[in-house]
C-alpha cells in the first residue's frame, strides 16, 4: 500500500478507535449546552472543539490501554485489537489530543480549563486503571458531574453550572458507566476487569442505571421552567428508562441498553435547550 492510500486508512482507523458514537454525542451535548447558556458564537465553536478533542483522547486511550485484553477476547472488530492501528500510534494521538483539548480551552478562561484539565484526568484514571476497581463509576460521576460547567464557564461572566444541572450530569454519568459495560461483562472478567458493574451484575446494573436516567430527569425537570414541554421531554426520558429495563429483563444485555442511555442524553440536553 502506497503512503497516500494508507493515510485514509490510518485516519480510519483512528477515528474507528475513538468511540465515536459517544465522542459525537458527548460533543453535541456540549453544544447544547453551550446555546442553553447563551454562549458566543465564536467562544461556542471553541468549546465544541474542544469537548470533541478531549473526547477522542479518550476513546483513543481507552482501546490503546485495552489492546492487548480486546485482542485476547477477539474483538478483532475494534481497529487496534484487529491491527489496524497500533497501540503506540493510538495512544500518542490520544496524549496530542488530550494537550490540544486544554489548549483550545484557553482562550475561554482558567476555570474552563481547570474543569476540562480534571475531567480529562478522571477519564484517563479510568482508562489506566480505575475501571477494574470497586471505583469504577467515580470517574463517570465526577466527569460529568462538571460537564454542565463546561458551557456556562465558557459564556462571559464565566460561572459554575447550577447544582440541579451538575446532579444530573453526574446521575447521567452514573448510568452511561453502567450501561456501557454490561455488553462486554463476560470478556472483561476473562481479562481480569473487575469494575463496579462486574460486581453488581447486568440487570442490577441496568436497574441502577434507569435510576440515575430518572435522577437526571427529575433534576432538569425541577431545575428548568415547569412547561408542558419540559413535561413531555421528562415523560419522554422516563419512558427511555423503563425501556432500558425492560430490555435487560427480556433478552441479553447489549448494545441496546447503552444506545437508549444515549438517546435519554440527547434528550435531557434537547429539554435545556428548549427551556
Amino acid at each position: 500500500m502506497t503512503d497516500a492510500a494508507a493515510k485514509p486508512h490510518l485516519v480510519r482507523a483512528l477515528w474507528g478507535a475513538t468511540h465515536p458514537g459517544p465522542t459525537l454525542v458527548v460533543t453535541v451535548l456540549s453544544l447544547a449546552l453551550g446555546i442553553a447558556a447563551g454562549v458566543e458564537p465564536a467562544r461556542l465553536a471553541l468549546l465544541v472543539v474542544a469537548v470533541f478533542a478531549g473526547q477522542v483522547s479518550v476513546g483513543l486511550s481507552n482501546d490503546a490501554i485495552d489492546g492487548a485484553r480486546d485482542a485476547a477476547v477477539g474483538r478483532t472488530d475494534k481497529p487496534i485489537a484487529g491491527g489496524a492501528v497500533t497501540p503506540e500510534r493510538a495512544l500518542a494521538v490520544a496524549v496530542a489530543s488530550a494537550i490540544l483539548a486544554v489548549g483550545l480551552s484557553v482562550p475561554l478562561g482558567p476555570g474552563l480549563v481547570a474543569a476540562h484539565a480534571i475531567a480529562l484526568a478522571s477519564a484517563w484514571a479510568y482508562n489506566a486503571g480505575l475501571k477494574s476497581t470497586p471505583f469504577s463509576i467515580a470517574p463517570f460521576v465526577l466527569s460529568f458531574g462538571l460537564f454542565p460547567s463546561f458551557a456556562t464557564l465558557s459564556a462571559v461572566p464565566p460561572a459554575l453550572a447550577a447544582p440541579w444541572a451538575s446532579v444530573a450530569g453526574a446521575a447521567l454519568g452514573a448510568a452511561v458507566h453502567l450501561t456501557n459495560v454490561v455488553r462486554d461483562l463476560d470478556d472483561d472478567r476473562r481479562t481480569g476487569v473487575r469494575g463496579l458493574p462486574h460486581r453488581l451484575g447486568a440487570r442490577a446494573s441496568v436497574v441502577l442505571a434507569a435510576c440515575g436516567i430518572l435522577a437526571g430527569a427529575i433534576a432538569v425537570f425541577l431545575g428548568t421552567d415547569a412547561t408542558a414541554l419540559g413535561l413531555v421531554f421528562f415523560v419522554a426520558v422516563a419512558a427511555v428508562a423503563v425501556a432500558a429495563v425492560v430490555v435487560v429483563f427480556v433478552r441479553s444485555p447489549g448494545r441496546a441498553v447503552f444506545q437508549l442511555t444515549m438517546l435519554a442524553a440527547l434528550l435531557l440536553a434537547a429539554q435545556l435547550v428548549a427551556a
